[in-house]
């Protein structure tokens, strides 16, 4: 399976989870939150596996076990795109993946050396 179908089928449920959270009060921040998610499935959807983001992802290790996983700093990211304020695009999320996920290597990197030594 591509990387990119990979992540888009990662974020897709998030933008379901977002749309079934329907709340009154909430300034229509769920709706908001659903539909980046939704646009950023279908533009990394549209990527080529050898795309820079893409191949960044791979390196800190988001695809390993044949899914995806941006990490917990990821899934945060996720789980509040859009959601406060509708700042950033679809590529921007994709970034911001890869640097959590780069983050995350590199913290497990550096526990690893400290453990050796």
């Amino acid at each position: 399976m591509h990387r990119t179908v990979m992540i888009a089928e990662y974020l897709r449920p998030y933008a379901q989870w977002r749309i079934a959270r329907p709340d009154r009060a909430d300034d229509c921040r769920n709706a908001r939150a659903a539909i980046g998610l939704i646009d950023a499935a279908a533009y990394v959807a549209q990527l080529d596996d050898c795309d820079r983001v893409i191949v960044r992802m791979a390196v800190a290790g988001c695809f390993a076990e044949g899914r995806f996983d941006p990490g917990p700093e990821g899934e945060a990211l996720v789980r509040h795109w859009h959601y406060d304020e509708a700042a950033g695009g679809a590529a921007d999320l994709l970034e911001g993946l890869a640097a959590c996920a780069e983050r995350a290597a590199s913290d497990e990197h550096a526990g690893r050396v400290a453990a050796c030594r």
